[in-house]
């Protein structure tokens, strides 16, 4: 059961079974510590504990970063094609499917318009639960469309990552997104708008390779895993150990690949002074 299985489910549904934590406790993945949901929710789900920052759903995400109520969201419609009819395990077709019926969205991409501290923005949030978050030409889509709505009512673009990087399901077509994204993102450099690109866990492969690094400003979330491959295909590469801290978000400030490690409770107010400042 995940953490968002046991926040979501009825506990007048079913007493919990033997080893199984109730549905109004929530145990922290990284000290085990237990916590009242309504404490987790009010901490934006970092452990009061040990500071872990739980993974949250592209809806609890979009509530603690927009202001209340303004949130509108853009091409909720979009939805994935199977172009090259691909198959491994199961059909491509069955996993966009199965993804629909988990989260309720369309895509792993939610994209819409709101204010972050007064300020008007887009927002664009990575759906970790659809399909691993991973990029695909609906999502490519969504980023340019995106783009072109900033640059059309000369806003900022926010991003927030959290994937597992470029679809292969969609194979040349999902690669191409990397391109898309990163020439749309040209154009809103071009026009002087802001663009803050903030990265959570996980942020990989192809998503990391392109628009999630180009921002104008890089934050991450504390703890969060970054990087393009496996630590594990790293090392079987190069044959050595690597650092402790490899891939993390402080080695990754540390060495200057980012430019901020916000805590989540600190990332709204951080991102809404940003916007003032770097708007023309």
């Amino acid at each position: 059961m995940s953490l968002f299985d046991i926040f979501s489910s009825d506990t007048n549904k079913k007493q919990p079974g033997k080893g199984e934590t109730p549905a109004h406790w929530i145990k922290c993945t990284s000290c085990q510590a237990l916590m009242y949901y309504k404490e987790i929710d009010n901490q934006k789900y970092v452990c009061p504990k040990c500071g872990f920052h739980l993974r949250i759903n592209v809806d609890q995400r979009i509530r603690f970063m927009a202001d209340e109520g303004s949130f509108q969201e853009y091409d909720a419609n979009l939805k994935p094609v199977d172009p090259l009819k691909f198959v491994d395990k199961k059909s491509y077709a069955k996993r966009v499917e199965e993804g629909e019926k988990k989260t309720g969205r369309r895509s792993s991409v939610v994209s819409g318009e709101c204010t972050i501290e007064g300020t008007p923005v887009q927002l664009v949030v990575f759906n970790f639960a659809f399909m691993g978050g991973s990029l695909g030409s609906v999502e490519g889509e969504k980023i340019v469309r995106a783009v072109d709505r900033a640059i059309e009512k000369r806003q900022g673009l926010v991003i927030v990552s959290a994937s597992g990087g470029a679809r292969m399901q969609e194979s040349t077509f999902s690669l191409m997104q990397m391109s898309k994204t990163s020439a749309a993102l040209a154009r809103l450099a071009d026009e002087k708008l802001p663009y803050i690109s903030l990265l959570t866990d996980p942020t990989m492969g192809g998503v990391s390779a392109s628009f999630a690094t180009l921002g104008d400003i890089i934050i991450v979330e504390p703890g969060a895993l970054i990087g393009f491959a496996g630590q594990r295909v790293i090392q079987q590469t190069i044959g050595a150990d690597l650092p402790e801290g490899f891939q993390r978000a402080e080695f990754l400030l540390e060495k200057g690949s980012v430019d901020m490690v916000v805590n989540r409770n600190d990332m709204k107010k951080t991102i809404g002074d940003l916007l003032k400042l770097m708007m023309p």
